[in-house]
C-alpha cells in the first residue's frame, strides 16, 4: 500500500498524541515528543490541528510532523519505519514540493530523526546540515535530590504567575494567562505539570513544564527560562532538578531536553542538574 499524508483534525489529535507516546524510548534519536504538542497547545487546539501533518500505510501512522513555523517541520517516525525507503522517499517529495502543502516556499528547515533515512535522502537532493543542537537525559531510576528552593506546581488559579515568568525569561515570549489555559486544555497536559521557582524573598525567579509520556517512557522538559533579572543564582539548576523529581513522580523512566550548542550556559545548566550530554543532532535545511 501506498503512503497517505493527511492532516488529523482537531478529532485526531488524541490519536497523534497517542502515537507519539508509544514511539518514546530511552535511548532513542531525539525527536518530536507529545510534549512538542502540548507546549504548541497554547495557540489553541484548532491551530494545533492546522500545524500537524501525518504519513500512514494501510491506516497505521508510521511519521508524525508538527510545523513550529511554516518555515520548520519537526519530525518524529515510527521507531520500526526509521530506515523505511518507501516513507522516507515520500517525506522528501512532501517536504521538498511547496505544492504538497508542508513547507513553504524559500529557506525552510526539517528537523528528524538523526538515523533516520530522510536525513540520507534530504543530503543527497541539496539539503544542508544545519546549526547543531545538544540533547541531555536525566536517568530517573535513582531518587532526586530535594532542588533547595520553594517549589510550587501551577493550578488555574497560578497561571498568571508562571506565564509572567515565561515571558521575563524569553525577550520574544508571547506566553500570557490565556494561552496558558489553552495549553492546560489539551490533551497532552493530563500528563504534564507546571512549576515555579522562587527565592528567598517570596518572587517568583524561574519556571518549567514537563511533560510525561507515560510510565516507563522519556518525559521532556520544554521550556525552561530563568527570569532575567534573577540570574546567575543557580535558580536554573534548581528548577531542573525539580523538573526531573516532578517528571519521576508522574513515572517517566528519564527526564529529555535539547538546546542549542551555541547557547552553553543552558547546556551547562542542564549538566549540573545531573544531565549527560547525547550526540548533537542537526536539522536540514534548504536555501531559499
Amino acid at each position: 500500500m501506498a503512503i497517505v499524508s493527511g492532516e488529523p483534525g482537531v478529532g485526531g489529535l488524541s490519536e497523534v498524541v497517542g502515537v507519539l507516546r508509544e514511539w518514546q524510548y530511552d535511548r532513542a534519536p531525539m525527536q518530536l515528543h507529545p510534549g512538542d504538542l502540548g507546549w504548541f497547545w497554547r495557540f489553541g487546539a484548532e491551530a494545533t490541528a492546522a500545524a500537524v501533518r501525518t504519513w500512514s500505510r494501510e491506516g497505521h501512522i508510521l511519521a508524525v510532523g508538527l510545523l513550529d513555523h511554516p518555515g520548520l517541520l519537526r519530525l518524529a517516525i515510527a521507531p520500526d519505519a526509521q530506515r523505511d525507503e518507501e516513507l522516507a522517499r515520500r517525506l522528501v517529495e512532501d517536504v521538498t514540493d511547496p505544492a504538497r502543502g508542508v513547507l513553504i516556499e524559500g529557506k525552510v528547515n526539517v528537523e528528524a530523526p538523526m538515523r533516520a533515512l530522510v536525513q540520507d535522502l534530504l543530503s543527497e537532493n541539496g539539503w544542508n546540515a544545519g546549526e547543531p543542537w545538544t540533547p541531555l537525559r536525566r536517568d530517573l531510576t535513582e531518587p532526586v535530590k530535594d532542588p533547595g528552593v520553594r517549589i510550587e506546581v501551577i493550578g488555574p488559579e497560578q497561571a498568571h504567575v508562571r506565564a509572567a515568568v515565561q515571558r521575563a525569561s524569553f525577550d520574544r515570549s508571547t506566553f500570557t494567562e490565556e494561552r496558558w489555559h489553552a495549553m492546560a486544555a489539551g490533551s497532552p497536559y493530563a500528563d504534564a505539570r507546571c512549576l515555579v521557582a522562587y527565592d528567598d524573598e517570596g518572587d517568583a525567579v524561574a519556571a518549567v513544564t514537563v511533560w510525561s509520556a507515560g510510565p516507563g517512557r522519556p518525559g521532556l522538559i520544554e521550556p525552561m527560562g530563568v527570569h532575567r533579572e534573577h540570574r546567575g543564582h543557580g535558580h536554573g539548576k534548581a528548577i531542573t532538578v525539580a523538573a526531573a523529581a516532578a517528571l519521576q513522580r508522574l513515572g517517566s523512566s528519564s527526564a529529555i531536553v535539547c538546546t542549542p550548542s551555541s547557547n552553553i550556559g543552558a547546556v551547562a545548566t542542564y549538566q549540573a542538574a545531573g544531565f549527560q550530554p547525547l550526540p548533537e543532532a542537526r536539522d536540514k535545511y534548504r536555501d531559499a
